[in-house]
């Protein structure tokens, strides 16, 4: 039986690696969807949800996941998120996901919004330190 290779790669670290995993399930902007071994090789952008896996020795195992990205070549899948929650209870594992990874996107739109004033504020005074 052909089985895949799975890394959940975190900015900071690696979160997870298993190997004989018989199927993943993830989610992009389109909706779910799911690899299998001999699925071709591709690429999917991940949105902030549940992505799950099956191994034959430990079943099916569920993490939440915040924004990020998959790539799949071959036997290998990696996953690079932000953030990922490991889990059994899928209602706590959504919870986890509306609550934490939504609310950073709320307050990263709001950082880069004061970023984005500050640095318009200092092109002005450039311009105008500039001119004199």
């Amino acid at each position: 039986m052909q089985t895949m290779n799975l890394k959940i790669l975190l900015p900071f670290g690696i979160f997870s690696e298993k190997d004989g995993v018989l199927r993943i399930t993830a989610e992009s902007r389109a909706g779910s969807f799911g690899l299998l071994p001999h699925r071709l090789d591709c690429v999917a952008s991940l949105v902030p949800g549940i992505l799950s896996f099956e191994t034959e020795e430990a079943g099916e195992i569920c993490l939440a996941v915040d924004e990020g990205i998959l790539v799949k070549t071959g036997s290998y899948v990696r996953v690079s998120v932000r953030n990922a929650i490991g889990g059994t209870d899928l209602a706590r594992l959504r919870e986890a996901v509306e609550q934490q990874f939504m609310r950073l996107d709320e307050q990263e739109k709001s950082v880069r919004s004061v970023l984005a004033k500050l640095e318009s504020g200092f092109v002005r005074r450039f311009a105008a330190f500039h001119h004199e």
